[in-house]
C-alpha cells in the first residue's frame, strides 16, 4: 500500500468489544512451558504466605502476655485467678470480671518479659523466612515471565514471516510496529507487575480466612459481609473499563502509524506544504489517545478508593463486634488485635487486586491485539513433498492464469504466456494494468485464483517458496537498505560472497565508482534510510545486490527509475551483458528502457493486448505505439 493510500485508508483495527476472559485465558496459556517453574514459585509463595499469616496470631499472644502481666501485677498476691474474678462479681464489677475471664493472668505476677522476648524472636524468624521465600518466589516469577514474553516475541516474528503480502497491504507499518513493540512490551510489564502479586494476594486471602475462622467464626462472618459488595464493585468497574483500554491501545496504534508515515515522508510533507494538515492530524490522533487513556484510567482509578471505602467499613464492623466480644470475655485483647490485623490483611489483597485491574485490563487489551496478528490468515502451506525442476534454466510458462485482489473485481483473466530461457521480457502498460501483480504472482507473494505458473515444467505452487525465490533476483522501484556497510548491503542476498565478488557486482552495476569516492568506500555505514547517498546511488546498490545473488530469473520493477539518463544507458548495457543465460522480466513506464527487449508485452486491464519487438509493435500502430508516441511526442533523446 502506498504512503498516500495508507494515510487515507488508515489501517486502524476494527472497533469491536474485547473478549477479556478468552484473551486472559489464552495469555495464561502462554505459560505452559513454565509449569515447573511456576509450581516451585507457587510453593515458595505458599510457604511465605503461611508464615506471614502466623505472625499476627503470635503477636496477639505477646499482647496477651503483656496485658495479663499488667493486670496480674495490679491484683493481690496469694489468690487464684478464679477467686479474683469471683470477688469482682460479688463487688458489682461483673462486666470487668467478664472481660478478664478471657485472659490467662496470675494475680501478683507482673509481665513475663522472657516469654514476650521468646514470642517476638519466633515472630522475627518467621517474618525473615517469609521474606526470603517471597524473594525466591519473585525471582522465579520474573524468570517465567521473561521467558514467556521471549517466546511470544518469537511467535510474532515467525508469524510475520508466514503472513502473506496481502496482510501488509491492508495494515499500516506503524500499526504493525505498535503491536509488535508497544503491545508486547505492555504485556510484559503487566505480567511483571501483577502475576506474582495476584498469586500472593489470593493465597493470602485463603490463609487469612483460615486464621480468622480459627480465632472467631462470628467475627470472620462479619468480616465477610463486605466481600459481595467488593466483588460487585470490582466486576462492574472492570467491565466498564475494559473497552476503554482496548480503545486506548487502538488509538496508540493509529498515532504510531501516523507518526511513522509522516517521518518517512517528511520531505514530501514539506514540499507540498502539508505541515499544518499533518500537525492537525497528529493533534486529532493525540487527542483521541488522550481521551481514551483518560477514560480508561479514570474508570479503573475509581476501583481503589471504592475498595478502600469498603475496607474501612469492614474495619469498623470488626472493631465494634470485636470490642463487644472482648467485653463479654469471649475473646482476649490479643485475639482481637490479631483479628484486626487479619481483617486488614484480608481487605488489603482485595484492594490490591482491584487496584491492579487497570494494569490487567490494559495488558489483556494489548495481548488481544498481539493475538490478532497470531490469528491472521497465513499464506498457503508449503507442499508436503515439494517438487523441483530437474534443471533450472529459467523457462517460465503462464497457463490461463487468473487473479483478483477483490473477489468482485477481476484483474487478470486467462493470461497465457511462454518465456524461453535467457530472453528478456518487458512488460509495459498504464498504471493498474497488472504489471507488478504479474511479478508478485511469479514470486508467489500472491497465489493465483486460477490457472498455473510453471518454472521449467514444474508448477510453482508445488515448489518450496524459499527454493523458488532463491532462483529469482528482484530490484524494486522503492529501494530498501538496512543499517550496515555498503558491502554488507550488496552481499545481503549472498552472505558467503568474497570482497572481490562484491566489488565485481558493484562494477557491473556501475556503482563501484561512486562507492570509492565515499570516505570509507565499501565500509561506509548506511542507516536504514540510506542517508548520505542519493536515490540513484541507492538504486545502483540494490541492482548490484541482485547481480551478486546470481539468479536464474531477474525481475526489474522500474529498476532504473531513479538514475540519470547516462547511468540508465550504462546499466542497460551491463544488464544486457549479465542477463545472458538468464530470463529477465522488466517492468517499465519509460519505454526507452525496453526497446532492446526480446519481447515486449503490452498489458491493459490484466490482459496482454499486444506482444512483439519494439519495431514490430511500432509498425502495428496499436496500444504500444500510442504509449510510445505519448512519451516521445516532443523529441526522442538518446545518450550514447
Amino acid at each position: 500500500m502506498s504512503g498516500p493510500a495508507r494515510m487515507l485508508g488508515g489501517g486502524a483495527p476494527p472497533q469491536r468489544s474485547s473478549d477479556f476472559k478468552g484473551s486472559a485465558k489464552r495469555l495464561l496459556g502462554q505459560f505452559a512451558p513454565e509449569r515447573a517453574t511456576l509450581a516451585v514459585m507457587g510453593l515458595l509463595v505458599l510457604l511465605s504466605v503461611s508464615m506471614s499469616v502466623l505472625g499476627p496470631k503470635m503477636l496477639g499472644q505477646a499482647t496477651d502476655l503483656i496485658f495479663a502481666g499488667y493486670i496480674g501485677r495490679q491484683l493481690p498476691d496469694g489468690a487464684t485467678r478464679e477467686q479474683v474474678l469471683e470477688r469482682m462479681r460479688n463487688a458489682g464489677d461483673g462486666k470487668v470480671a467478664d472481660m478478664l475471664s478471657g485472659m490467662d493472668f496470675t494475680p501478683g505476677q507482673g509481665i513475663d518479659f522472657g516469654a514476650v522476648a521468646q514470642v517476638l524472636a519466633v515472630v522475627l524468624v518467621i517474618y525473615a523466612l517469609a521474606g526470603l521465600t517471597m524473594l525466591l518466589g519473585g525471582r522465579l516469577s520474573v524468570r517465567a515471565i521473561n521467558h514467556t514474553v521471549f517466546r511470544l516475541r518469537e511467535q510474532v516474528e515467525a508469524k510475520l514471516a508466514r503472513l502473506p503480502l496481502s496482510y501488509f497491504d491492508k495494515q499500516t507499518r506503524g500499526e504493525v510496529l505498535s503491536r509488535v513493540t508497544n503491545d508486547i512490551d505492555n504485556v510484559g510489564q503487566t505480567l511483571q507487575q501483577t502475576l506474582g502479586q495476584i498469586i500472593n494476594s489470593l493465597l493470602t486471602i485463603v490463609g487469612v480466612l483460615v486464621m480468622m475462622f480459627w480465632i472467631s467464626p462470628l467475627l470472620a462472618l462479619v468480616a465477610m459481609v463486605t466481600v459481595p459488595l467488593s466483588l460487585t464493585v470490582a466486576t462492574r468497574l472492570g467491565k466498564r473499563a475494559q473497552p476503554e483500554f482496548v480503545e486506548q491501545w487502538a488509538s496508540t496504534g493509529r498515532l504510531n502509524s501516523h507518526v511513522e508515515e509522516m517521518y518517512t515522508g517528511h520531505a514530501l510533507v514539506k514540499v507540498f506544504g502539508r505541515q499544518k494538515e499533518s500537525a492537525e492530524a497528529f493533534r486529532e490522533h493525540n487527542e483521541a489517545l488522550c481521551r481514551a487513556g483518560f477514560k480508561a484510567q479514570f474508570v479503573s482509578g475509581i476501583m481503589q478508593p471504592a475498595m478502600m471505602f469498603i475496607a474501612n467499613l469492614n474495619y469498623v464492623l470488626v472493631a465494634v463486634v470485636g470490642g463487644l466480644r472482648v467485653a463479654s470475655g469471649a475473646l482476649s485483647i490479643g485475639d482481637v488485635q490479631a483479628f484486626v490485623q487479619y481483617s486488614r490483611q484480608f481487605t488489603q489483597p482485595l484492594t490490591q487486586v482491584a487496584s491492579m485491574a487497570n494494569l490487567v485490563q490494559s495488558g489483556v487489551a494489548s495481548a488481544e491485539r498481539v493475538f490478532e496478528i497470531l490469528d491472521a490468515g497465513e499464506q498457503s502451506p508449503e507442499p508436503a513433498v515439494p517438487q523441483r525442476p530437474r534443471a533450472v534454466r529459467g523457462r517460465v510458462e503462464l497457463e490461463k492464469v487468473s487473479f483478483r485482489y477483490d473477489p468482485d473485481r477481476p484483474l487478470i483473466e486467462n493470461l497465457s504466456l511462454s518465456v524461453e530461457p535467457g530472453r528478456t521480457v518487458a512488460i509495459v502498460g498504464p498504471t493498474g494494468a497488472g504489471k507488478t501483480t504479474l511479478v508478485n504472482l511469479l514470486l508467489r507473494f500472491y497465489e493465483t485464483c486460477g490457472g498455473r505458473i510453471l518454472l521449467d515444467g514444474t508448477d510453482m505452487a508445488a515448489m518450496d517458496r524459499e527454493e523458488l525465490r532463491s532462483h529469482i533476483g528482484m530490484v524494486l522501484q522503492d529501494t530498501w537498505l538496512f543499517g550496515g556497510t555498503i558491502a554488507e548491503n550488496i552481499a545481503y542476498g549472498a552472505q558467503d560472497s568474497t570482497r572481490s565478488q562484491i566489488e565485481e557486482a558493484a562494477r557491473a552495476a556501475h556503482a563501484d565508482r561512486f562507492i570509492r569516492t565515499l570516505p570509507d568506500g565499501y565500509e561506509t555505514v548506511l542507516d536504514e534510510d540510506g542517508t548520505g547517498v542519493s536515490a540513484g546511488e541507492k538504486q545502483l546498490i540494490t541492482i548490484a545486490r541482485a547481480f551478486l545473488s546470481d539468479p536464474v530469473i531477474l525481475v526489474l520493477d522500474e529498476a532504473t527509475s531513479s538514475v540519470d539518463t547516462r547511468t540508465e544507458v550504462l546499466i542497460q548495457k551491463a544488464m544486457a551483458r549479465l542477463s545472458h543465460g538468464r530470463t529477465s522480466f522488466v517492468i517499465a513506464h519509460r519505454l526507452s528502457t525496453v526497446r532492446d527487449a526480446d519481447v515486449i508485452l503490452v498489458m491493459e486491464d490484466g490482459s496482454i493486448v499486444e506482444q512483439g519487438s519494439h519495431s514490430e509493435l511500432l509498425e502495428a500502430d496499436g496500444a504500444y505505439a500510442r504509449l510510445y508516441k505519448s512519451q516521445f511526442a516532443a523529441a526522442v533523446v538518446e545518450v550514447d
